[in-house]
């Protein structure tokens, strides 16, 4: 399997100069291209591949205005034009949004392949640069003069921290020992997440904790003097600020997906359409604060690698508004309503932990016999058999 792993870079002045410079050409290298190609859809209406925007960067640097590209290394450059072609592939096939021009004031990253670094004995050498590249390993149980990267990308946050990315062609890990256990996960914002077992899982809320001390360097920075060196050292307080929120939730997201992945066999998750959801200006900053598409990338990469099985329901499913006991679905739930009981059989109901029992009842189905379900009151399909499931299922009813 593919992995990567990404540890903290501490390059020297010289180096940082150098990896600086670099990361300028490769966006005057993606912005320019990417203003080429929309020229040539609107004078000409064809598309571009990459044989074309080589050429294309092959041009640009035997102008007068851009022969400072060749100063530095050119494999980087040229995976910038492989990574556009790409994102403009996602793009058409719906994966992802439109390419945007690169900000100079944003996250900066270059990715290097076997032509351009030289990795020995577990020391990282990049083209143009003449020392080692420092950085630390965090991993005391793989020894990195054993590993073999196939590409190394370099980037550098906006609070001016240095990472460094190896990717390599590892072996599947072995898979986690059974438990026998499954769980369904209800995601919601006063409570993080409620399993099916009754758990609940706090929301931390780590933009909220930090929202006043975000205002503070927010106001301070507002006060500068544009294009001013104080400016530029209150903008990179703030992102070191915004930085650390970042790095508290993605350790939670960590530690609370790891340990649901070590206890559980099945997962079940419902498919939230977070997109739309953070539409709502309301609640968009909590749903944001959350991480739940986060969440959910983590549960897929790591039930694969455990071997676990992770079953995501169709977010149509009525999971709330299902009595867990007796099947019996109620016309209309509002959002403020927390407990209800059911009119059929009498049973009382916590809203989040109904909505955990049916989602994994709907696992359940899933795993048992491959059916699914979308909308009340759509058809069954066939039984598709696919890790993780994209698969829904619903609660059979008597």
């Amino acid at each position: 399997m593919r992995m990567a792993y990404k540890c903290r870079a501490y390059p020297s002045p010289e180096q940082a100069a150098m990896l600086n410079r670099t990361f300028g050409c490769v966006r005057v290298v993606w912005n320019q291209t990417l203003a080429w190609r929309h020229h040539r859809w609107r004078q000409d209406r064809v598309g571009t591949n990459v044989p074309q925007a080589n050429a294309f960067l092959t041009r640009l640097k035997q102008t007068e205005e851009f022969a400072w590209l060749s100063e530095v290394s050119s494999v980087p450059l040229q995976q910038a034009l492989r990574t556009q072609q790409r994102a403009f592939a996602n793009f058409f096939a719906g994966r992802a949004r439109y390419p945007r021009y690169k900000s100079r004031r944003g996250r900066q990253s270059m990715e290097y392949t076997r032509s351009g670094f030289r990795w020995r004995e577990g020391r990282l050498t990049l083209a143009k640069t003449n020392a080692h590249l420092h950085f630390v390993w965090s991993w005391p149980d793989v020894d990195p003069a054993t590993l073999v990267p196939t590409t190394v990308t370099v980037s550098r946050d906006p609070d001016g921290r240095w990472y460094v990315s190896l990717a390599v062609e590892a072996a599947d890990p072995d898979q986690a020992a059974a438990t026998g256990a499954m769980v369904g996960v209800d995601l919601g914002v006063a409570d993080f997440a409620v399993t099916s077992d009754g758990e609940r899982i706090a929301n931390p809320r780590h933009l909220e904790r930090k929202a006043a001390n975000l205002a503070r360097y927010q106001r301070r920075m507002a006060r500068k003097q544009p294009g001013s060196s104080n400016r530029r050292k209150a903008r990179t307080k703030v992102a070191r600020a915004h930085g650390k929120v970042r790095d508290a939730r993605r350790d939670f997201l960590h530690k609370t997906s790891t340990r649901l992945v070590r206890e559980h066999d099945v997962i079940v998750v419902e498919d939230l359409a977070v997109a739309n959801l953070v539409g709502n200006r309301r609640i968009s900053r909590a749903i944001s604060d959350c991480g739940w598409g986060e969440f959910r990338r983590q549960l897929e990469y790591k039930c694969a690698r455990a071997g676990r099985t992770l079953v995501v329901v169709d977010r149509w499913y009525p999971s709330s508004k299902t009595c867990s006991a007796c099947g019996h679905l109620l016309v209309r739930l509002s959002l403020r309503t927390r407990t209800w009981r059911c009119p059929s059989c009498g049973t009382r109901h916590d809203r989040d932990v109904n909505a955990a029992k049916n989602i994994l009842a709907a696992g359940r189905a899933v795993t048992a016999c491959g059916g699914e379900v979308g909308r009340p009151g759509n058809r069954m399909h066939s039984p598709v058999k696919q890790e993780p499931q994209s698969a829904k299922a619903g609660i059979p009813r008597p």
